[in-house]
């Protein structure tokens, strides 16, 4: 059997599994979708979200690219923020990184690595505003952590600016955002960050005061 099949083959013995212990189970799926999170992680294999979170299909609403970043350009990003928040109405959204994360590796080096360059700039941004911070860091491993964890934050803050969850602060209290890191030796998720619906903003300048109520 081809590995492509396995998955297949496995999808199946899973759907079967679900059935007979709940045969209401993806009927429930089927007529609602009400998650409390939106998850913006990174697309690592490794760290699966549901997974790592105990939760099931239709708990977490997921968007993932490399090195689990917002930027304000992405359009594919905000479309899955402005669903979340707007209609979906989730109370929480988590940024979750990974120590060992590829893409801030990437960034933090001076190689050239092609296309992905244009994205894992803005890694090099974050690593640019807290210079100091990191090379105070003694060993390289460290240094690679903190800025994983730094970016984390930054990302965080760059949900907070954006008028679609602003908006939702005014209108609704919510949602909260939390930024966390996942540890892959102990599969461990440690916070880092928590941003209660109404701010601190990390800067007035990213207020917007004539947002509808």
């Amino acid at each position: 059997m081809e590995n492509y099949q396995r998955l297949l083959q496995s999808n199946k013995e899973w759907a079967t599994k679900m059935v007979k212990e709940d045969p209401e189970y993806f009927t429930r799926l089927v007529n609602v979708q009400r998650p409390e999170y939106l998850w913006i992680g990174c697309a690592d294999s490794r760290v699966p979200p549901n997974e790592i979170t105990g939760t099931h299909p239709g708990e977490i609403f997921i968007h993932r690219n490399v090195a689990n970043l917002v930027v304000h350009t992405d359009l594919n990003m905000l479309s899955v923020l402005q669903y979340a928040v707007e209609v979906l109405e989730v109370k929480h959204i988590i940024v979750c990184g990974h120590n060992n994360c590829g893409g801030v590796k990437a960034a933090i080096s001076n190689h050239s690595f092609g296309l992905i360059n244009n994205w894992i700039r803005h890694i090099k941004d974050v690593y640019r505003l807290h210079e100091t911070e990191i090379s105070e860091q003694p060993t390289e491993e460290e240094r690679l952590q903190r800025l994983i964890e730094l970016n984390v934050i930054e990302q965080v803050f760059h949900v907070a600016e954006t008028s679609i969850v602003q908006e939702a602060w005014k209108k609704r209290n919510a949602p909260h955002l939390h930024g966390w890191v996942y540890d892959l030796h102990d599969g461990i998720i440690n916070p880092l960050i928590e941003v209660p619906a109404g701010g601190p903003m990390p800067h007035k300048i990213y207020e917007f005061d004539n947002l509808p109520v």
